[in-house]
């Protein structure tokens, strides 16, 4: 049985890297195939025994709350027409969890969003997962961090190796390996140059938390400058708590991640799980064969 039970999904942002498409949706209703990113996320919780679902969401996003609210009158438009299948699927969404959503009303970064649900949590640990991460895995990825949560009690982070060109991009960890793509975080590093990297082990949307980095974020608040466009980060409660003697651990999860918040990532998962998909996944590999070879 799992400890974990609740999870954070922050979706406040404004989703700027795919305008002019977010203008009036959410990104994280930007669809791979036939589902929108977030239910992916939504549905990786509930596979690793997550049972309370929290959304932190701004300004345009009721769209989101939209998808996992129930639908009959469309549940029963499909059936008059003999689509009970389709029926069901969208039935499914709305009983996948219990759903919270909590506004951000200014988008003061990641860390502000999670002292928002703070009430919602009490003292014990929870899952965070970042609107722009899904994972394709034979276990999911939350899964496999809870594994290690169990086995530590401590926060857990997953890791995935990445190039020199990309460490810039991403928090960056130091630590030692303890275990099978276990590792025990000595430090975390923000969006580092390729010489001040302490390796090419990137921290990616996904964490297990305990209650202590609420205690941390709120000691941090008071010294961000909004006005000047600074944000709460969560990689600084980290780094404090790291300094503070706090064990962290992460681990190299197995599977393979798109990054849905960049839009190449964004079109290699639709190409990817396109050609997974039971409905179309013959068509669409002649339709890439085709355009591989400069046909139409």
């Amino acid at each position: 049985m799992s400890f974990i039970k609740k999870v954070i999904i922050p979706v406040a942002g404004f989703g700027t890297r795919f305008l002019p498409a977010t203008k009036a949706q959410p990104k994280e209703m930007l669809p791979i195939v036939d589902k929108p990113v977030i239910q992916y996320l939504v549905e990786e919780a509930v596979a690793s025994g997550i049972t309370e679902v929290i959304f932190v969401t701004g300004r345009g996003k009721r769209a989101i709350e939209d998808h996992f609210d129930h639908a009959g009158e469309l549940e029963f438009f499909l059936e008059k027409r003999g689509k009970q299948n389709l029926a069901d699927q969208i039935r499914k969404i709305s009983g996948l969890a219990h759903f919270a959503f909590v506004r951000q009303k200014e988008p003061r970064g990641a860390g502000d969003a999670l002292l928002q649900v703070q009430h919602l949590i009490g003292n014990e640990p929870v899952a965070v997962l970042y609107g722009d991460d899904v994972v394709y895995s034979k276990t999911p990825c939350l899964k496999q961090l809870i594994a290690v949560f169990e086995k530590y009690q401590k926060p857990v982070f997953p890791l995935e190796r990445v190039s020199k060109e990309m460490v810039s991009r991403y928090g960056i960890i130091g630590g030692k390996k303890i275990g099978p793509r276990t590792y025990r975080i000595e430090r975390i590093v923000e969006k580092p140059s390729i010489e001040d990297a302490p390796s090419r082990f990137a921290v990616v949307g996904k964490y297990i938390l305990t209650p202590k980095v609420f205690s941390v974020l709120r000691e941090l608040k008071d010294h961000v400058n909004y006005h000047e466009g600074k944000e709460l980060v969560p990689t600084e409660a980290f780094a404090r708590m790291l300094a503070q003697g706090e064990e962290m651990y992460g681990y190299e999860f197995e599977g393979v991640r798109y990054d849905c918040g960049d839009k190449l990532g964004f079109l290699k998962a639709v190409v990817d799980f396109g050609l997974r998909h039971p409905d179309i996944q013959v068509g669409f590999r002649k339709h890439i064969k085709k355009a591989a070879n400069g046909r139409k």
